[in-house]
């Protein structure tokens, strides 16, 4: 239970009740009332997040690959010197 904090919501419910029944979408503070933004728009943006959800790009580029191929690059370099000298 929080005490001393309310929050607007909005409830969605689902129109394919087999495996959720509703969607609780919670407001940002200051969402209402905010460049003209309706309780219809937040309602409608609401129902197109329930039938289409956000989906992440995908990332053709991954840090953790270039890192371990960067050390082994400088393990192999350190390596080379120490050979040399």
């Amino acid at each position: 239970m929080v005490k001393g904090n309310s929050k607007q919501v909005i409830v969605v419910h689902s129109p394919d009740q087999e495996l959720f029944e509703q969607a609780i979408f919670i407001l940002k503070d200051d969402a209402v009332g905010k460049d003209g933004i309706t309780d219809e728009a937040l309602l409608k943006e609401a129902k197109h997040f329930i039938r289409e959800p956000v989906r992440k790009k995908a990332k053709w580029f991954h840090a953790g690959p270039v890192w371990a191929c960067g050390g082994a690059v400088m393990t192999g370099l350190v390596w080379l010197m120490t050979i040399i000298w």
